[in-house]
C-alpha cells in the first residue's frame, strides 16, 4: 500500500474514489511549515538560510502521515502542479524526513485535473520533486518577508496607523491612488454634437449624426459651446438632405481564447460582481470535485482531445456549421512556463451545468468555463456592417448613420464577452436607397462632457496588473484581499476606492522607497524569480542583489522625524487634502481663525487629520477626507441652551459633532454628540443639535415590567433599548419619535428575528462525524460556524458563501480542542466535590470554583493559567506573496 498526500480534504475524497482500498489519501490541509513571524527567519547573513516552523494545526496532520507510514513504505505526494504545490511537497518531504530514512520511498505526481484518468496516469509516471519550482518558491518568499519584516516597522514608527507593506501589494495599491489622484485632477471639457431623425421616402425611422460641417470634417470638440451647437443646427435644418451613399460591408469576430486564471477572474467580476477571492475559492471547490481543469494558470492551450471532444460537443448541439474547418489553436502567453498549465476547462466537454450537482455559485461560475471553452472552439460570428451618409447637395452638411445586423450568429449562439466599458452596439437600419431623399423630422443638439478615467474595478486591476507584469496567477486574489482587509482600499458597488490610511502609505513609500513601489522594478523581479523557477538563474544571487540594495534604503530612514515624514506626505498629496475653494481663496487658510495655516497632523491613537497650525489657541481639526462642504463649515455657535450655555457645531478628526459648552477645570469633557449618518453639518440648527444632545431619549415604563424604554443613538446606529436588550430602528429621525406602542412592536420583533436566526441558518454544510448538524450563521461580530454548543468565528479568509464541510470541521474540532469541550452529555452530579469551607460572603465564588474543577477534571489535559505579559509591542503581520 502508498500513503497519498493532497492538499484539501475534498481532493482527497475526490481521489480516493478513483485509487480504491490500495492507498491511504490523507490531506495536509496546505502548507504545514512556514517562517515564524519574528526576526531572525532569514538570516541574511548566513546566504538567506530559512528557519522553518510546523504550524500548530499542522502538527496533527504530520502525525497522521507519520502513523500511516509506519504500515506503508510509499510516500506519494500529489499537491497541486504549480509553484505552491512544490512547495507544499517539498516541506512535507523536509518535516517527514524522520520517518522516511528505514528504506521508504517517495514519489511526486501532478494532474492538471482530477479525473480517473488523469490521476491513474499520472500514478504510473511518479517523478523527483522539482528543485527549480522550490527555489523559486523560496526566493519569493524570503522576499516577502525581508520586505515584509523590515519595511513594516519602518511604516510603524515613521507613519503612524499604517499596518503593513507588501512587494506586490504595495504596487497594486499604488495604481489605485494614482488613478483616484487622475480623477481628482480631471477637469471636464464641454463639447456638443448634432443628432437628426430621419425618414426615408417609404415612412422608416433613423438616426443620424453630424460630422460635415462647413465643408470640413468634424472632430470630437469642434462643436465646443451652445451657441456652435445652435448654428449647427440651424445649418441642418435650412438645408434639404439626400442620401450620398450607402455601403455595406461584411464583417467577423472570433471568439475570445479559452480562461486562464486572470481572464477568468475578469469576467466573474464583469458578469457577477463576483471578487477575486471568491471567484478562486469557488474555482477551487470545482477543481477539486473534478469538474474542471487546474485553475492557477496563465496557459490557454487547450490539450487535443480536450479541443477534439469540445468540437464534437458543438456539432452534436448546433450543427455543423458552427465547426470551424480546423481546430483553433491559441498561443500559450504566459510568462512563466512553470504556471503556463493548460487552460480552465471542463473535464467533460459533455457535463453542462444542469446535469451536474452544483452549489449556486458554483454552478454561476462552471457556466461561464463551460461556455467560454465551448465558444473558443466554434466558428466565427458574420455581420454586415452598413454606413449611410446624408448630406446636402452643396456639401456643407454630412450626417452619417451607422448600423448591422447578425448575419451568422456563430460563438454568439452560446456565448459573449463581458466589456469593461458601456459602449452601444450599432443598430439594424432600415432600408436605404442611394440618391433618395431624406426627410427631417428633428434635429437637436447633445451637450457632452469628457469623463474622468473610471476607477478600477477588480477585473480592470487585474488585467491592468496583468499588463505590467506585476504578480502571478497564485497571487491576483490573495493581493486583492490584502489591500482590503488592511484597510488601504475599499470596494463600494465593484468600485475600488483608496482610503486615508492607504494613500498615506502610498505617499510615503513613493517617496522614500521610490524604487520598490516602481512598476517596472517589480515585473523585472517577477522576470527574475520566473527565470529561477525555470532553473535559468540562481535564486541565493537574486536574494543577495535585493538585499544589498533594499537594506541600505531601510538604513537612510532612521534618522527620519515623523514630523520631516508628515511635511514631506502633507505636500505630496496637498491637491487631495486641500481641494481648491469656490471662492478663491487660500485652501490651506484655517476656516475659524483666519491666521494659522491647515496641515497633517497624528493622534496619540495612530491616526492622521488636519489641524490648524495656530493651536493650541485655534483647535480646528477635520478628517483628512471631507465630503462637500465639510472644511467650509467650521466652528459655529448654533445658539444657546435654555440655561444659556452655548451650543457648538465643530468638526474634530473623526467627523463632525456638536457640543454643549466649553472645557474647563470643573467639566473636562462637555457633553458633545456625532452627528447621525447622512446629516449634513451645513444643515445644523440649534433644535437639532438639542434632541442630539439629549439622547438617549425616555420614552417610558414598558407595559410588561415597568422598566424604563429609552431610544437613542449607538456604535450600530439608531435602537431602542428595554433593560439589557436592545433594537436596531432603520431610520435615524426615528430616534425622535418614536412612542412605545412602536418600541414594544420593535423589541418584540427582534426577539422573534432572533429565534429565527437560531432556527434558520445561513446555509447548512452536512453533519459532524460525531452526530449533530454543521450550520453557518450570522452572527453580530460576524458569520460562525455551529456545531451543537461549538461556535467557531470564521477566518477572514473564508467566506459564508464558499466555506466547506471539511474547512468547517477543522474550525468546530479546534474550538472544541481549545476549550476542553467534548460532545454534549449529560453532567453528573455526584462528580462534584464539596468546596472547601469559607466565609459565607465568598460562598457563590467558592461553588463556582468547585464547579470548575469539576468541568476541568473531565476536560482532557487542561492548560495552565498563562503568566501575565507585558505590553507587546506591535506584531508584524504576516507577510503573504505580495
Amino acid at each position: 500500500m502508498a500513503v497519498v498526500v493532497v492538499e484539501s480534504p475534498a481532493k482527497a475524497k475526490t481521489i480516493n474514489k478513483y485509487l480504491g482500498s490500495d492507498y491511504t489519501v490523507l490531506a495536509s490541509y496546505g502548507h504545514v511549515r512556514d517562517l515564524p513571524p519574528k526576526d531572525g527567519s532569514v538570516d541574511t547573513d548566513d546566504e538567506f538560510a530559512m528557519k522553518w516552523e510546523v504550524a500548530a494545526d499542522s502538527k496533527k496532520h504530520i502525525r497522521a502521515i507519520t502513523d500511516a507510514l509506519k504500515t506503508d513504505d510509499t510516500l506519494i505526494l500529489a499537491t497541486d502542479p504549480d509553484r505552491e504545490g512544490e512547495a507544499i511537497s517539498w516541506h512535507l518531504q523536509e518535516a517527514l524526513a524522520s520517518s522516511l530514512k528505514k528504506g521508504k520511498t517517495i514519489r511526486r505526481v501532478t494532474f492538471n485535473a482530477i479525473t480517473k484518468a488523469a490521476v491513474l496516469e499520472a500514478m504510473a509516471n511518479p517523478r523527483d520533486i522539482d528543485a527549480p519550482l522550490v527555489e523559486a518558491y523560496l526566493a519569493r518568499r524570503a522576499l516577502d518577508y525581508l520586505v515584509g519584516f523590515n519595511l513594516s516597522p519602518v511604516l510603524w514608527r515613521k507613519l503612524p496607523g499604517a499596518k503593513s507593506a507588501g512587494r506586490v501589494q504595495s504596487v497594486c495599491l499604488r495604481l489605485i491612488v494614482e488613478r483616484e489622484m487622475e480623477i481628482e485632477a480631471f477637469r471636464a471639457r464641454e463639447y456638443w454634437s448634432v443628432k437628426a431623425g430621419l425618414l426615408t421616402p417609404r415612412g422608416a425611422e433613423f438616426d443620424a449624426r453630424l460630422t460635415v460641417l462647413g465643408g470640413k470634417k468634424l472632430d470630437r470638440y469642434d462643436i465646443a459651446t451652445a451657441e456652435a451647437a445652435e448654428l449647427a443646427v440651424q445649418a441642418v435644418t435650412s438645408r434639404d438632405l439626400k442620401v450620398q451613399s450607402v455601403e455595406a460591408k461584411p464583417a467577423t469576430r472570433n471568439p475570445s481564447a479559452p480562461f486562464m486564471t486572470s481572464t477568468l477572474q475578469q469576467e466573474a467580476s464583469r458578469k457577477f460582481g463576483m471578487g477575486a477571492k471568491v471567484c478562486m475559492s469557488t474555482a477551487q471547490r470545482l477543481y477539486e470535485a473534478g469538474h474542471i481543469t487546474y485553475m492557477r494558470t496563465d496557459g490557454i492551450d487547450m490539450a487535443p482531445e480536450a479541443v477534439m471532444e469540445a468540437r464534437d460537443e458543438i456539432k452534436r448541439r448546433f450543427g455543423n456549421d458552427y465547426v470551424p474547418p480546423s481546430p483553433r489553436m491559441y498561443k500559450n502567453k504566459a510568462k512563466n512556463a512553470q504556471e503556463a498549465h493548460e487552460c480552465i476547462r471542463p473535464t467533460d466537454m459533455a457535463a453542462s451545468p444542469e446535469k451536474l450537482r452544483l452549489e449556486a455559485d458554483q454552478r454561476k461560475l462552471y457556466d461561464l468555463i463551460w461556455k467560454r471553452t465551448l465558444a473558443s472552439q466554434m466558428a466565427a460570428a458574420r455581420f454586415e456592417r452598413t454606413t449611410v451618409d446624408v448630406g446636402s447637395d452643396d456639401g456643407q452638411v454630412v450626417l452619417r448613420a451607422t448600423g448591422q445586423v447578425v448575419v451568422f450568429d456563430g460563438f454568439i449562439a452560446i456565448y459573449e464577452e463581458g466589456r469593461d466599458d458601456d459602449g452601444e452596439d450599432d443598430g439594424r437600419l432600415p432600408q436605404i436607397t442611394q440618391g433618395e431623399a431624406a426627410k427631417k423630422q428633428s434635429v437637436t443638439p447633445e451637450q457632452h462632457f469628457t469623463q474622468p478615467p473610471p476607477r478600477y474595478t477588480e477585473a480592470t486591476l487585474v488585467k491592468r496588473m496583468e499588463e505590467l507584469g506585476i504578480g502571478r496567477p497564485s497571487t491576483y486574489a490573495s493581493v486583492l484581499t490584502t489591500i482590503q482587509d488592511r484597510e488601504y482600499v475599499r470596494k463600494d458597488k465593484n468600485r475600488l476606492f483608496p482610503e486615508d490610511k492607504g494613500r498615506l502609505v502610498t505617499a510615503f513609500l513613493t517617496n522614500y522607497f521610490k524604487r520598490y513601489v516602481e512598476y517596472d522594478f517589480t515585473a523585472d523581479l517577477e522576470a527574475e524569480l520566473d527565470d529561477v523557477s525555470a532553473g535559468d538563474r540562481n535564486y541565493k544571487e537574486v536574494l543577495a542583489r535585493f538585499w544589498r540594495d533594499f537594506s541600505a534604503a531601510i538604513a537612510e530612514t532612521a534618522d527620519l522625524r515623523i514630523g520631516e515624514v508628515l511635511t514631506t506626505i502633507d505636500d505630496f498629496l496637498a491637491p487631495h487634502l486641500y481641494p481648491a475653494r469656490e471662492d478663491g481663496s487660500d485652501p490651506r487658510v484655517c476656516p475659524v481663525c483666519h491666521e494659522g495655516r491647515l496641515n497633517l497632523k497624528t493622534s496619540r491613537g495612530g491616526g492622521a487629520f488636519i489641524g490648524c497650525g495656530n493651536y493650541p489657541e485655534c483647535r480646528y481639526t477635520r478628517p483628512i477626507s471631507v465630503a462637500g462642504d465639510g472644511e467650509a463649515v467650521g466652528e459655529r455657535v448654533l445658539g444657546e441652551d435654555p440655561a444659556g450655555v452655548p451650543v457648538w457645531l465643530k468638526t474634530g478628526r473623526f467627523g463632525p459633532y456638536v457640543q454643549k459648552g466649553e472645557a474647563t477645570e470643573d467639566v473636562p469633557k462637555p457633553p458633545r454628540a456625532s452627528l447621525p449618518k447622512g446629516w449634513s453639518p451645513a444643515n445644523m440648527d440649534l433644535e437639532r443639535a438639542l434632541r442630539l444632545l439629549d439622547l438617549p431619549r425616555p420614552i417610558g415604563p414598558h407595559p410588561e415590567d415597568g422598566e424604563l424604554v429609552e431610544a437613542g443613538i449607538g456604535r450600530f446606529g439608531p435602537y431602542v433599548k428595554h433593560g439589557s436588550k436592545y433594537a436596531n430602528l432603520p431610520d435615524v429621525e426615528e430616534v425622535f419619535e418614536i412612542g412605545m406602542n412602536r418600541a414594544v412592536e420593535v423589541l418584540a420583533q427582534k426577539v422573534v428575528r432572533g429565534r429565527a436566526a437560531a432556527a434558520e441558518p445561513l446555509r447548512q454544510l452536512g453533519d459532524h462525524p460525531d452526530g449533530g448538524a454543521l450550520s453557518v450563521m450570522a452572527g453580530r461580530y460576524g458569520p460562525y460556524v455551529k456545531w451543537e454548543k461549538v461556535n467557531a468565528t470564521l477566518p477572514k479568509e473564508l467566506a459564508p458563501e464558499t466555506i466547506t464541510l471539511e474547512e468547517a470541521l477543522v474550525l468546530v474540532n479546534e474550538k472544541a480542542a481549545k476549550g476542553g469541550k467534548k460532545k454534549a452529555a449529560p453532567k453528573k452530579a455526584a462528580a462534584k466535590k464539596p468546596a472547601a469551607k469559607k466565609p459565607a460572603a465568598k460562598k457563590t465564588a467558592a461553588k463556582k470554583a468547585a464547579t470548575t474543577k469539576t468541568a476541568a477534571e473531565k476536560a482532557p489535559a487542561a492548560k495552565k493559567p498563562a503568566a501575565k505579559k507585558a505590553p507587546a509591542k506591535p506584531k508584524a503581520e504576516k507577510p503573504s506573496e505580495d
